[in-house]
């Protein structure tokens, strides 16, 4: 073995100890996260767990709110080998690591956001291992950030903290996600989000019902062209939603009523594809219910 795949095999050995080692506490989090399932922005405690566990490990810098009031920034920087020599300050490789932690309403982490926490955490904290125990040998200077991450299921926590700078100096970000099988890279998919609304006329249901205009009917008709639109979309193609809003009580016609989609396809070209498919069923149901109005 080369000295280089020696280095290699023993970096390997000395992630694998570390979270072997830290075993306990990381499936402690995992168990603590999945027990209290919290939703997007009011994930407090698993917030709290997450910085709590780099605040007390050696070396960690813990940025408790960054950028969010419930994301965190914990990071440790070698000493390593810059331009400037030991501890200089030449160039630094910052790797980053994600964790993910809120739940979805009502059926809690079907994600698996737990475990996403669990092995970001994990990957940092091995990592920083390896790197400390070889940092007089290496040739630039290493740092390890890990983020904290919230509102992936509503929202979109990521995209507040990139436009919020939060990834600025990261050279290589990575999560892991929970899946049925082992894979390197995971396909990502174009993801169109959409809210639907109808506005019709309330009336009583049993006293005055041809004084109304039912605007639950015009979700009714939307839910079932879209239905029928499966037939020709493509395989790969997903529509998927729910009537988030169907009226007030069974004896008053609906004035309004709500429905939300998500749109997912494999490439970001396809999906104006999908979404003209889309919005003519929004719209035939719409004209449907404003035929009543004439």
């Amino acid at each position: 073995m080369s000295g280089g795949a020696e280095l290699l095999a023993e970096l390997k050995r000395r992630v694998g100890s570390c979270i072997d080692e830290a075993e306990a506490k990381l499936h402690s989090l995992s168990r603590d996260l999945w027990s209290r399932p919290e939703l997007a922005y009011e994930e407090t405690r698993a917030h709290d767990r997450l910085a709590e566990l780099f605040s007390l490990e050696d070396g960690w810098t813990v940025d408790r709110h960054f950028k969010l009031d419930t994301a965190f920034r914990a990071s440790w920087v070698a000493a390593g080998r810059g331009p400037g020599g030991p501890g200089g300050q030449g160039d630094v490789v910052n790797v980053g690591f994600l964790c993910e932690y809120d739940a979805l309403p009502a059926i809690g982490h079907a994600c698996g956001h737990n475990l996403i926490a669990e092995a970001g955490a994990a990957a940092a904290l091995g990592l920083k291992a390896a790197l400390e125990k070889n940092q007089d040998r290496a040739p630039v200077r290493a740092q390890v950030t890990v983020l904290g991450t919230p509102a992936e299921e509503a929202g979109g926590g990521k995209i507040d903290m990139l436009r919020e700078g939060a990834f600025e100096g990261l050279d290589v970000v990575f999560m892991a996600h929970p899946s049925k099988e082992d894979a390197v890279y995971l396909p990502c998919v174009a993801e169109h989000d959409v809210t639907i609304k109808y506005h019709g006329k309330a009336s009583h249901a049993a006293a005055y019902p041809w004084e109304g205009i039912n605007a639950l009917d015009a979700a009714v008709l939307c839910y079932n062209n879209l239905s029928v639109l499966r037939q020709q979309m493509k395989p790969d193609w997903r529509v998927h939603g729910i009537i988030k809003h169907g009226g007030v009580k069974p004896n008053i016609i609906p004035a309004y009523t709500e429905l939300e989609y998500y749109l997912r396809t494999p490439s970001r070209n396809e999906l104006p594809v999908l979404k003209d498919k889309a919005e003519s069923c929004f719209r035939s149901a719409a004209w449907q219910l404003a035929a009543r109005c004439k």
